[in-house]
């Protein structure tokens, strides 16, 4: 299987480990295990499961939260050319996500997402659970999670009428909360990747609410980036802290970062929404005009485009290969 990146085929360091990423895996594998000279075996996942809100969902016609990708014979929308993170890692392993079979579908599916649009933490603590009911995990699952957008803007939309102090504080309860199904997983035997939230405070609806209260002088958008860190940092703390089972993908450093060099991500723009329709409709024929989608880092005011994605992929591609599993 092959999956096009802002129309680029995947590096082939991110379609097999490397000679170089073993090596590095297995003296990781070492230092983790307190310096046993056990021989290490690389992680090959059997089966993944995907858990979280809008950045890993896709509908049952396959369409993403993102912006989808549009066949050029027959017009229609085509779930693998545009893929999300989720389906990226999956790729990785040879796996197909249930929910984006368009070629003959396997008589048993290996790669699945539970996340749903509009997801919390909560909701994903729901998912899991329906998960540990219908059959659990196995030695050779991996699963991924990415959740806590759709908690930091409920928490944002209650202010003023809370206090900064008090939603500042349940921001780092829901982080604790998302730990805990972090933590849960593991528990039920799979490895997991984690990716934590982009500043927020960097996206297309943030800087549109400081623009609207700036006459206030007091800024939004630097608001929702502290209920991002507040989310991230408690979520930081309260993971299972060891190499052998999770791996953090960092993402609100990469958005960081790219705020102030853009291009040494692959990114060319990093402020548009560029989507000109609700999403999930949105499509490579439906986007901003003068604006490179492929390379644009968000699709609506604050969910991830191709770019985005893209970057969300890569580092949760990274953790997957260099933790020692």
């Amino acid at each position: 299987m092959s999956f096009r990146l802002s129309g680029r085929r995947l590096m082939p360091a991110l379609r097999k480990p490397s000679a170089a990423l073993a090596a590095l895996a297995a003296a990781l594998a070492v230092v983790a295990c307190g310096g046993s000279t056990s021989q290490f075996e690389t992680f090959i996942a059997e089966r993944v499961f995907a858990f979280g809100d809008d950045a890993s969902a896709l509908t049952p016609e396959g369409r993403n939260y993102s912006v989808n990708g549009v066949n050029a014979t027959s017009g229609a929308i085509d779930c693998n050319l545009q893929p999300i993170w989720v389906q990226v890692v999956a790729g990785y392993y040879g796996l197909t996500l249930a929910e984006c079979n368009t070629a003959t579908p396997p008589a048993t599916p290996r790669a699945f997402t539970r996340a749903a649009p509009g997801a919390r933490v909560a909701e994903v603590a729901a998912q899991v659970q329906a998960q540990a009911e219908a059959g659990g995990f196995r030695e050779r699952d991996l699963a991924l999670i990415f959740v806590g957008v759709n908690d930091v803007l409920e928490l944002y939309r209650q202010y003023p009428a809370q206090s900064e102090a008090a939603l500042i504080a349940e921001a780092g309860a829901r982080g604790e909360r998302a730990a805990a199904q972090v933590n849960r997983l593991i528990d039920l035997g799979a490895k997991v990747v984690v990716a934590n939230l982009p500043d927020m405070g960097l996206s297309p609806y943030a800087r549109a609410e400081a623009a609207t209260h700036a006459a206030s002088g007091f800024d939004r958008a630097a608001l929702i980036s502290r209920l991002t860190t507040a989310f991230n940092e408690r979520l930081g703390v309260r993971i299972r802290i060891d190499g052998r089972f999770v791996g953090l993908a960092q993402m609100d450093l990469r958005t960081q970062q790219a705020r102030i060099s853009p291009a040494s991500f692959g990114l060319s723009d990093i402020s548009t929404a560029v989507c000109t329709v609700p999403l999930p409709a949105c499509t490579t024929a439906t986007v901003v005009t003068g604006v490179d989608a492929p390379s644009a880092l968000w699709a609506d005011g604050t969910r991830l485009g191709i770019g985005g994605q893209a970057s969300l992929a890569a580092l949760a591609l990274q953790r997957a290969q260099l933790n020692p599993f």
